[in-house]
């Protein structure tokens, strides 16, 4: 089934000018790239968008890498998209990712893991309509 996800391109590897070898990672396990565009997320989109972690010990420190540089915001569009993104990222902690996967080449640590990517097709809708309007998603 075709699917879209959604996926951000993290600060630690914008920084690095990595934003083309993980596309091609991402391109390369089929999923196609709908919408992407360059941003420096504010405080508050940051904030609201990971909303669901307020409570958690690392919200701060996560708030504050992701406003740290610009990122990229992309819909990712593919058979089973939000399963097989997951799988081109590889495990949050890059020592656990396996070869050949996002984190495992180029994360830093486990927080500045080079990518973000939607947990379930139900998150991925609200996360691509949190910076995405319908007309910028090209299919």
């Amino acid at each position: 089934m075709t699917e879209q996800t959604f996926s951000i391109i993290k600060p630690d590897a914008t920084r690095r000018n990595l934003t083309g070898s993980v596309n091609a990672m991402l391109e390369g396990a089929g999923l196609r790239i709908v919408a992407q565009k360059r941003i420096h997320m504010s405080q508050a989109q940051a904030e609201s968008f990971y909303g669901v972690h307020k409570e958690r010990p690392f919200f701060g420190s996560l708030v504050a890498f992701m406003t740290s540089g610009p990122v990229v915001v992309q819909v990712l569009e593919g058979e089973n998209a939000v399963l097989k993104n997951r799988e081109v990222m590889g495990a949050t902690n890059p020592e656990q990712a396996d070869e050949g996967t996002i984190r495992k080449a180029f994360a830093e640590s486990i927080e500045a893991n080079s990518v973000h990517g939607s947990d379930s097709p139900e998150n991925a809708a609200i996360e691509i309509a949190y910076f995405f309007s319908g007309t910028e998603i090209v299919g």
